[in-house]
């Protein structure tokens, strides 16, 4: 049985609901580890750590551990006006943020490293992405770099944005923008690892063409997140590029590591 990582976010929820569930033929047993992405990212960036064969990551974890893991074709977070968002109390500019404190979902995040290609130099304060907002609200940091659903949820928060950090990337590029990435270890036997991208395709088009048969899966782990909320996280983070990246997908990732590498 192969163990495999992914985020209780309704994206990945929604994404392998199938696959885990059998409904996939001749799709390969899995062991699910789910787990927030940072913490993922984590076990394959820590030398000793207890490294998963199959894992969803973010590209900026990827980067950095790409000589170990490949890239599978399906399961992406990749697309356009689905990136991470600086937010505060007040309105500004993101240059006044200049060595100024602010919370990050983890150091090892595709959001923190688009900060640092395009933010001014700043203290990185890292926490869980949930916990972001909060530290906000509270004043604890200057301000905060959110993903995930509080892209939907910050204004109820009192917080206003400062900049789309997806957008600057779009304008810079041309390109969509990669967030996360599901991998495969080099060393698994290269049919077991294409069976598995066949079968996590085939998931992503079972979850389209079936939308309502994952929804308990999606809100068991979605926990206080409103349906309404749960369904837009969906639409704006499983697309196209979820069932395959195709040739602008890859071309995303590759312009990313580049700029990540020069960092």
């Amino acid at each position: 049985m192969l163990r495999l990582g992914f985020s209780s976010c309704p994206n990945d929820t929604f994404m392998f609901h199938a696959l885990v569930h059998g409904l996939v033929p001749d799709a390969p047993a899995v062991d699910v580890v789910m787990e927030d992405i940072e913490a993922l990212n984590r076990r394959a960036l820590e030398p000793g750590g207890d490294a998963l064969p199959l894992s969803k990551l973010s590209v900026g974890a990827w980067a950095r551990v790409r000589e170990r893991y490949a890239v599978l074709d399906a399961g992406a977070a990749l697309g356009r006006g689905c990136g991470p968002l600086v937010v505060a109390k007040r309105a500004c500019d993101l240059a006044e943020l200049r060595e100024r404190r602010i919370a990050v979902p983890g150091l090892g995040t595709t959001a923190h490293a688009l900060l640092r290609m395009f933010g001014p130099e700043h203290t990185a304060v890292p926490m869980r992405f949930d916990a972001v907002m909060p530290a906000v609200e509270r004043g604890e940091v200057d301000a905060g770099l959110i993903i995930h659903e509080s892209r939907f949820t910050y204004p109820e928060h009192g917080l206003v944005q400062v900049a789309d950090l997806g957008e600057v990337w779009e304008a810079d590029t041309g390109l969509p923008l990669p967030l996360g990435v599901i991998v495969a270890d080099r060393s698994l036997d290269p049919e077991l690892r294409a069976g598995f991208e066949r079968a996590l395709a085939a998931s992503v088009r079972h979850a389209w063409e079936h939308p309502e048969a994952s929804r308990a899966y999606v809100e068991r782990f979605a926990q206080e997140m409103e349906r309404s909320v749960c369904d837009r996280h969906i639409a704006l983070y499983v697309n196209d590029f979820s069932a395959s990246l195709g040739t602008q997908g890859r071309a995303a990732i590759d312009t990313f590591v580049e700029r990540f590498a020069a960092l």
